[in-house]
């Protein structure tokens, strides 16, 4: 595979993580779309507002192509958490417009430099920099893809929406009773393997 063909490739697989990301939110108000739904606060809104953060660090900062208009972590402040969660005065339009601003920053940079490109994450130790497009690319495709994940699971915590993208779920087969049967299957079979010496 040429570079060429390497960049296509992971920035597909970047843009698939992206949509499926921004879809979660649709159909849904302020309040489910911003609730914490697990003991460390992990909500929808909140993993998005952080994705903004991740690929203007990665694919701005990192390669010195400054957004004019996008998340800065110096505007958070002293909470290590601010970028994972929506305050009340962040909307959830302002909040999904910020992300698709850094979604096309970010492929101005991966369109325009060569897999080979050096840049610089700063809050990386020495023996992990310089590093390269390619390398990024990797990296935000990984961590992109961790935090769909992250995503489908409290979609479903919320109304029981779970698949991957509209048109093709990725679940098999069966409406709400056969998923019934199947997570009282999967619960017997735990409880069964808990009971064993």
């Amino acid at each position: 595979m040429d570079d060429a063909a390497a960049k296509a490739h992971l920035h597909g697989s970047l843009q698939q993580a992206r949509e499926a990301v921004l879809w979660k939110l649709d159909g849904l108000g302020e309040y489910d779309a911003r609730r914490p739904l697990t003991p460390t606060g992990t909500n929808l809104l909140g993993l998005l507002k952080h994705l903004a953060f991740v690929e203007a660090g990665y694919f701005a900062d990192a390669f010195d192509r400054p957004m004019t208009e996008g998340p800065r972590w110096d505007d958070l402040g002293d909470d290590e958490t601010a970028d994972m969660w929506a305050t009340a005065d962040e909307s959830r339009d302002e909040l999904v417009a910020t992300y698709r601003r850094t979604i096309a920053h970010a492929d101005g940079t991966i369109t325009e430099l060569p897999l080979d490109a050096e840049g610089h994450v700063a809050h990386w130790p020495a023996e992990r920099n310089p590093v390269t497009l390619h390398a990024m690319l990797v990296h935000v495709v990984a961590e992109t893809q961790r935090h769909a994940g992250h995503v489908d699971i409290v979609r479903e915590l919320i109304d029981g929406a779970a698949g991957r993208q509209p048109g093709n779920d990725n679940l098999a087969p069966g409406d709400a009773d056969a998923w019934a049967r199947h997570r009282g299957r999967v619960e017997r079979a735990a409880r069964e393997a808990a009971g064993r010496p």
